[in-house]
Protein backbone atom coordinates (compact mmCIF):
# COMPACT_ATOMS: atom_id res chain seq x y z
CA UNK A 1 0.00 0.00 0.00
CA UNK A 2 2.62 2.61 0.80
CA UNK A 3 4.72 1.64 -2.60
CA UNK A 4 1.07 2.07 -4.51
CA UNK A 5 0.77 5.44 -2.58
CA UNK A 6 4.10 6.97 -3.56
CA UNK A 7 3.97 5.92 -7.13
CA UNK A 8 0.76 7.59 -7.28
CA UNK A 9 1.59 9.88 -5.56
CA UNK A 10 4.64 10.93 -7.54
CA UNK A 11 2.54 11.09 -11.02
CA UNK A 12 0.33 13.39 -9.22
CA UNK A 13 3.26 15.74 -7.83
CA UNK A 14 5.10 15.67 -11.54
CA UNK A 15 2.09 17.92 -12.88
CA UNK A 16 1.95 20.18 -10.17
CA UNK A 17 4.43 22.73 -8.49
CA UNK A 18 5.36 21.35 -4.89
CA UNK A 19 7.12 22.57 -2.37
CA UNK A 20 10.94 21.29 -2.32
CA UNK A 21 10.78 19.50 0.98
CA UNK A 22 7.74 17.48 -0.38
CA UNK A 23 8.93 17.36 -3.80
CA UNK A 24 11.78 15.58 -2.14
CA UNK A 25 10.12 13.02 0.35
CA UNK A 26 8.03 12.04 -3.49
CA UNK A 27 11.02 11.48 -5.26
CA UNK A 28 14.23 9.67 -3.08
CA UNK A 29 16.82 9.63 -4.89
CA UNK A 30 17.16 5.77 -5.28
CA UNK A 31 14.08 5.84 -6.60
CA UNK A 32 10.10 4.93 -5.41
CA UNK A 33 10.14 1.43 -6.63
CA UNK A 34 12.26 -1.32 -7.28
CA UNK A 35 12.44 -1.41 -11.27
CA UNK A 36 12.54 -5.31 -11.09
CA UNK A 37 9.34 -5.66 -10.26
CA UNK A 38 8.27 -3.10 -13.43
CA UNK A 39 10.76 -3.74 -15.97
CA UNK A 40 12.04 -7.01 -14.95
CA UNK A 41 15.52 -7.82 -17.59
CA UNK A 42 14.32 -5.19 -20.24
CA UNK A 43 15.69 -2.72 -17.93
CA UNK A 44 18.37 -2.24 -20.09
CA UNK A 45 16.37 -2.15 -23.29
CA UNK A 46 16.53 0.84 -25.21
CA UNK A 47 13.38 2.79 -25.53
CA UNK A 48 12.95 2.39 -28.98
CA UNK A 49 12.46 -1.19 -28.00
CA UNK A 50 9.15 -0.56 -26.70
CA UNK A 51 8.23 1.30 -28.89
CA UNK A 52 8.52 -1.67 -31.41
CA UNK A 53 6.96 -3.96 -29.52
CA UNK A 54 3.85 -1.76 -29.16
CA UNK A 55 3.33 -1.23 -33.00
CA UNK A 56 4.05 -4.68 -33.90
CA UNK A 57 1.57 -6.17 -31.60
CA UNK A 58 -1.00 -4.42 -34.18
CA UNK A 59 -2.81 -2.79 -30.46
CA UNK A 60 -2.86 1.03 -31.91
CA UNK A 61 -5.71 1.29 -29.02
CA UNK A 62 -2.78 1.41 -26.68
CA UNK A 63 -1.12 4.36 -27.54
CA UNK A 64 -2.25 7.40 -27.13
CA UNK A 65 -3.21 10.06 -29.67
CA UNK A 66 -3.43 14.02 -29.44
CA UNK A 67 -2.80 13.71 -25.11
CA UNK A 68 -1.10 16.78 -25.39
CA UNK A 69 -1.91 20.43 -26.06
CA UNK A 70 -4.97 21.44 -27.66
CA UNK A 71 -8.08 22.81 -26.77
CA UNK A 72 -8.67 20.52 -23.62
CA UNK A 73 -11.61 19.03 -25.75
CA UNK A 74 -11.47 15.71 -27.50
CA UNK A 75 -12.74 15.38 -30.94
CA UNK A 76 -16.31 13.63 -31.34
CA UNK A 77 -15.39 10.14 -31.13
CA UNK A 78 -16.65 7.43 -33.42
CA UNK A 79 -19.27 4.41 -32.06
CA UNK A 80 -17.42 2.46 -29.11
CA UNK A 81 -17.62 -1.13 -29.89
CA UNK A 82 -18.15 -3.40 -27.41
CA UNK A 83 -17.03 -6.72 -26.83
CA UNK A 84 -19.56 -9.28 -24.55
CA UNK A 85 -21.17 -6.89 -23.00
CA UNK A 86 -17.68 -5.35 -22.37
CA UNK A 87 -16.95 -1.12 -24.23
CA UNK A 88 -13.69 -1.55 -25.46
CA UNK A 89 -11.62 1.18 -24.38
CA UNK A 90 -7.74 2.67 -25.20
CA UNK A 91 -5.81 5.32 -24.99
CA UNK A 92 -6.67 6.92 -28.34
CA UNK A 93 -9.84 7.75 -26.38
CA UNK A 94 -8.83 7.87 -22.90
CA UNK A 95 -5.60 10.44 -23.83
CA UNK A 96 -7.53 11.80 -26.71
CA UNK A 97 -7.72 15.00 -24.74
CA UNK A 98 -5.94 17.63 -23.03
CA UNK A 99 -6.69 17.37 -18.88
CA UNK A 100 -4.47 19.71 -17.15
CA UNK A 101 -4.21 19.16 -13.35
CA UNK A 102 -6.05 22.07 -10.89
CA UNK A 103 -3.38 23.93 -9.50
CA UNK A 104 -4.13 22.78 -5.56
CA UNK A 105 -1.70 22.83 -2.60
CA UNK A 106 -3.05 21.01 0.38
CA UNK A 107 -0.17 21.62 2.60
CA UNK A 108 -1.68 25.49 2.53
CA UNK A 109 -5.25 25.06 2.29
CA UNK A 110 -5.94 21.56 4.51
CA UNK A 111 -9.75 22.34 5.18
CA UNK A 112 -10.56 23.07 1.23
CA UNK A 113 -11.83 20.78 -0.84
CA UNK A 114 -9.00 20.36 -3.81
CA UNK A 115 -10.55 21.03 -7.72
CA UNK A 116 -11.63 18.01 -9.52
CA UNK A 117 -11.45 19.29 -13.09
CA UNK A 118 -13.59 16.96 -14.15
CA UNK A 119 -15.12 19.61 -16.58
CA UNK A 120 -12.37 19.14 -19.19
CA UNK A 121 -13.53 15.52 -19.26
CA UNK A 122 -15.32 14.84 -22.23
CA UNK A 123 -19.49 14.27 -21.83
CA UNK A 124 -19.17 10.83 -23.23
CA UNK A 125 -16.37 9.70 -21.20
CA UNK A 126 -18.45 10.38 -17.67
CA UNK A 127 -21.01 8.39 -19.26
CA UNK A 128 -19.20 5.47 -19.19
CA UNK A 129 -18.56 5.60 -15.44
CA UNK A 130 -19.57 2.56 -13.83
CA UNK A 131 -20.02 0.81 -17.31
CA UNK A 132 -18.42 -2.47 -18.11
CA UNK A 133 -15.32 -1.93 -19.84
CA UNK A 134 -11.92 -3.78 -21.72
CA UNK A 135 -8.94 -1.06 -21.31
CA UNK A 136 -5.74 -2.03 -23.50
CA UNK A 137 -2.36 -0.69 -22.06
CA UNK A 138 0.91 -1.45 -20.42
CA UNK A 139 1.00 -3.14 -16.95
CA UNK A 140 3.37 -1.60 -14.26
CA UNK A 141 3.07 -3.79 -10.85
CA UNK A 142 2.25 -1.77 -7.97
CA UNK A 143 1.57 -4.88 -5.26
CA UNK A 144 1.96 -8.39 -5.83
CA UNK A 145 0.74 -11.01 -3.70
CA UNK A 146 2.89 -14.85 -4.25
CA UNK A 147 3.85 -13.92 -7.34
CA UNK A 148 0.46 -12.86 -8.72
CA UNK A 149 -0.18 -8.73 -9.47
CA UNK A 150 -3.38 -7.50 -7.38
CA UNK A 151 -2.61 -3.49 -8.44
CA UNK A 152 -1.52 -2.20 -10.99
CA UNK A 153 -1.35 1.15 -13.55
CA UNK A 154 -2.29 0.62 -16.63
CA UNK A 155 -0.47 2.47 -19.15
CA UNK A 156 -0.64 4.12 -22.54
CA UNK A 157 3.59 3.98 -22.91
CA UNK A 158 6.10 1.36 -21.35
CA UNK A 159 8.72 4.36 -21.17
CA UNK A 160 6.82 5.84 -18.93
CA UNK A 161 8.07 3.29 -16.16
CA UNK A 162 11.47 3.72 -16.51
CA UNK A 163 12.40 6.38 -18.99
CA UNK A 164 11.80 9.54 -17.60
CA UNK A 165 8.66 10.24 -19.28
CA UNK A 166 6.06 12.07 -17.33
CA UNK A 167 2.78 10.87 -18.15
CA UNK A 168 -0.17 13.05 -18.17
CA UNK A 169 -3.34 12.55 -15.73
CA UNK A 170 -5.36 10.82 -18.50
CA UNK A 171 -2.20 8.16 -19.47
CA UNK A 172 -2.94 5.97 -16.52
CA UNK A 173 -5.65 3.72 -15.15
CA UNK A 174 -5.56 2.70 -11.40
CA UNK A 175 -6.49 -1.32 -11.94
CA UNK A 176 -6.95 -3.37 -8.76
CA UNK A 177 -8.09 -7.22 -9.47
CA UNK A 178 -11.21 -8.40 -7.86
CA UNK A 179 -10.43 -11.68 -7.41
CA UNK A 180 -6.89 -13.04 -7.07
CA UNK A 181 -3.97 -11.49 -8.96
CA UNK A 182 -2.71 -12.28 -12.45
CA UNK A 183 0.73 -12.83 -13.83
CA UNK A 184 3.11 -9.83 -14.17
CA UNK A 185 3.80 -9.21 -17.58
CA UNK A 186 5.71 -5.92 -18.71
CA UNK A 187 6.50 -4.47 -22.42
CA UNK A 188 3.40 -5.62 -24.37
CA UNK A 189 0.19 -4.25 -24.38
CA UNK A 190 -2.66 -6.36 -22.57
CA UNK A 191 -6.38 -5.93 -22.30
CA UNK A 192 -7.86 -6.43 -18.67
CA UNK A 193 -11.50 -6.43 -18.12
CA UNK A 194 -13.90 -4.76 -15.28
CA UNK A 195 -15.80 -1.89 -14.35
CA UNK A 196 -14.75 1.27 -15.24
CA UNK A 197 -14.15 4.49 -12.79
CA UNK A 198 -14.08 8.02 -14.53
CA UNK A 199 -13.89 10.67 -12.13
CA UNK A 200 -10.82 12.19 -10.04
CA UNK A 201 -9.71 10.28 -7.01
CA UNK A 202 -7.31 11.73 -4.23
CA UNK A 203 -4.91 10.92 -1.84
CA UNK A 204 -3.71 13.43 0.77
CA UNK A 205 -5.31 15.58 -0.86
CA UNK A 206 -2.93 15.24 -3.56
CA UNK A 207 -4.73 14.08 -7.21
CA UNK A 208 -3.69 10.79 -8.34
CA UNK A 209 -5.92 9.86 -10.92
CA UNK A 210 -9.16 9.93 -13.15
CA UNK A 211 -9.59 6.45 -14.28
CA UNK A 212 -9.57 3.37 -11.78
CA UNK A 213 -10.55 -0.33 -13.26
CA UNK A 214 -12.06 -2.76 -11.02
CA UNK A 215 -10.61 -5.75 -12.79
CA UNK A 216 -12.76 -9.12 -13.42
CA UNK A 217 -10.69 -11.09 -15.35
CA UNK A 218 -7.12 -10.18 -18.25
CA UNK A 219 -7.61 -10.83 -21.81
CA UNK A 220 -4.67 -12.94 -24.05
CA UNK A 221 -1.26 -10.96 -24.70
CA UNK A 222 -0.99 -10.11 -27.96
CA UNK A 223 2.45 -10.63 -29.46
Amino acid sequence: MIARRRILLAFAASTLVLPAGLWAALFPPKGLIDHLLCCGSSFQAPASQHRTVALASGLADALPVNSGGGSGRAAAPAPIEEENGYVKLGFDRLAGYTFKVPPFDPAATPNVKPPTGEEQIPDWLKKLNGRKARVTGFMLPLKMDGGLVTEFLLLSDPMMCCYGAVPDMNQWVVVKMKNGGVRPIQDVPISFYGDIKVGAMFENGYMTGIYALEGDKMGEVQG
